[in-house]
């Protein structure tokens, strides 16, 4: 299988190309070069040129879009909104049935509305992606990639995270906001979707929640685990479970 990783010279990026490299042929593109050596072939592009994201795209069985813009509000919209338009453009031109986008877990469950007030969130709640600009840009990409896949025979997997943390970087007495995950079991979700059947999908335009197993239970990684067969690991709960409990408590 050929695939196409927009983006993929960021933070996560060489950690689905290193999950993806020894079953893949990978085509891997970003607007700067990569720190390290990635495997596969690698092409400078702006997710936000639409002929380049096309060119691109040519002779691939997949895309998965790993780009990312936070801040700037202009280039932000460019990347999260017009990047998806661009990117679904191009599976529609070269027939690619298989996308994955990715995003933070406010796509849908804004920050500060949701997020503090419920529990046991699911990925199919109505999104809500609150005030905050990379929120929203990200939640106009996902609502443009369902749109393509109601008019078009692709089907979307968009796979919403919160934080990343590299287990060895850990700390003696280090907490960590708890929706957190580590970069390598990240990294590990991404084949599943490459493997799955469509057909075996719930619908055109799937989101699922990549978080590790958290006891509080905030937010539920179930449709992750029971459709992809996503398996979490424990190698960041030290972040979240206290060793002892002070004598005061």
């Amino acid at each position: 299988m050929n695939v196409l990783i927009l983006g993929g010279a960021g933070m996560l990026g060489p950690y689905v190309a290193r999950q993806l490299a020894p079953r893949y042929t990978l085509r891997i593109t970003d607007v700067k070069p990569p720190a390290e050596e990635l495997p596969g072939e690698f092409r400078l592009l702006d997710v936000s040129d639409l002929d380049g994201v096309v060119e691109a795209a040519e002779g691939m069985d997949a895309i998965i879009n790993l780009s990312v813009l936070r801040r700037h509000r202009k280039v932000a919209w460019d990347v999260s909104a017009r990047g998806c338009y661009n990117m679904m453009q191009a599976a529609v031109t070269h027939g690619i049935r298989r996308v994955i986008n990715t995003g933070p877990h406010y796509t849908v469950a804004g920050r500060n509305i949701t997020e503090c007030f419920d529990f046991g969130i699911g990925p199919d709640i109505p999104p809500q992606s609150g005030a905050d600009l990379y929120a929203i840009t990200k939640s106009m990409g996902l609502e443009i990639c369902r749109i393509f896949s109601q008019h078009h025979d692709i089907s979307v997997q968009t796979y919403l995270f919160y934080n990343f943390k590299d287990p060895a970087t850990i700390q003696p007495g280090e907490h960590h906001a708890p929706f957190v995950i580590s970069w390598e079991n990240a990294a590990e979700v991404f084949p599943l979707g490459l493997e799955i059947d469509l057909d075996a999908l719930p619908s055109r335009c799937e989101v699922f929640y990549v978080f590790a197993d958290m006891p509080h239970g905030k937010f539920s990684n179930e449709k992750t685990k029971r459709i992809l067969g996503f398996q979490p690991r424990q190698d960041v709960e030290t972040l979240w479970r206290r060793t002892a409990v002070p004598p005061h408590l």
